[in-house]
């Protein structure tokens, strides 16, 4: 089942063409990667996508929603349905990591303070973080825990669609693969998909499902890793078959 579809997409800044037709499709229960270079338009689709911004023109569908020509109660219904971990957490910093979490549950749930407690401190546990992290701020958490506390605060509605932009930047090596791994958890346990963005080779051999490569405008490779390894686009070329990542992958692409 397709849950996102992007169909003719074009972004225009003043003259600027960021994205000429850029098409590709999502389906249910998978983690999702769009890679390119930067400037590309990763982190604009991604906006475009949660009604942060709008494409020139083109079509986007999410959930059986054309976002094109959604009236505002739907946007509103549907943007419960998701969740977003955005770079650097965008946590509030007046607000301890439990109210962080706890405020999308009071501003669009009537559940008793007893219970967004219970569902707080349960989403904490989801990801990974023990309880006393709640009553801390964002300063007093490391990288590390910034992530999981965003994430916690992301999946506080239950959404069906988990956006994350760039989850394992800024995190040591055993870090981003303990996040990937809990990405795959989640994304097993809970039946969400997942889109990232992401320049991680590592994510992108280890838990992808499939993704799209953007480069001139457009999206040059789509697919699982092993149909966009057959792509002979030169930004393809030059990330995924340089020496260095033939090497280090070179289970995984010793055809190629």
């Amino acid at each position: 089942m397709t849950i996102i579809e992007a169909k003719d997409i074009v972004t225009k800044f003043d003259t600027r063409i960021i994205h000429d037709h850029v098409n590709f499709s999502v389906n249910e229960n998978e983690i999702y990667a769009i890679i390119g270079e930067s400037g590309s338009g990763k982190s604009v689709l991604m906006r475009e996508m949660i009604m942060l911004a709008d494409p020139t023109e083109g079509h986007i569908n999410i959930l059986g929603e054309n976002l094109e020509h959604i009236s505002p109660r739907k946007a509103q219904e549907l943007r419960r349905k998701w969740g977003v971990l955005f770079q650097f957490g965008a946590l509030f910093s007046s607000l301890t990591i439990a109210e962080n979490i706890e405020l999308q549950l009071k501003e669009y749930t009537n559940i008793s303070k007893k219970m967004r407690d219970k569902l707080v401190y349960s989403k904490l546990e989801l990801v990974g973080l023990e309880s006393y992290a709640g009553k801390l701020y964002p300063s007093e958490l490391s990288g590390g825990m910034i992530k999981r506390a965003a994430l916690a605060r992301a999946l506080a509605m239950d959404p069906k669609l988990l956006f994350l932009d760039e989850p394992t930047s800024g995190l040591d090596p055993i870090g981003a693969r303990n996040f990937d791994q809990l990405i795959v958890n989640l994304r097993d346990l809970l039946g969400i998909t997942v889109v990232m963005i992401t320049h991680d080779l590592d994510s992108m051999f280890g838990i992808v499902d499939r993704m799209a490569v953007l480069a001139d405008k457009h999206v040059v490779a789509e697919g699982t890793l092993e149909n966009v390894l057959q792509s002979q686009h030169p930004f393809v070329e030059a990330f995924f078959k340089n020496e260095y990542t033939k090497q280090r992958f070179k289970d995984k692409i010793k055809d190629v």
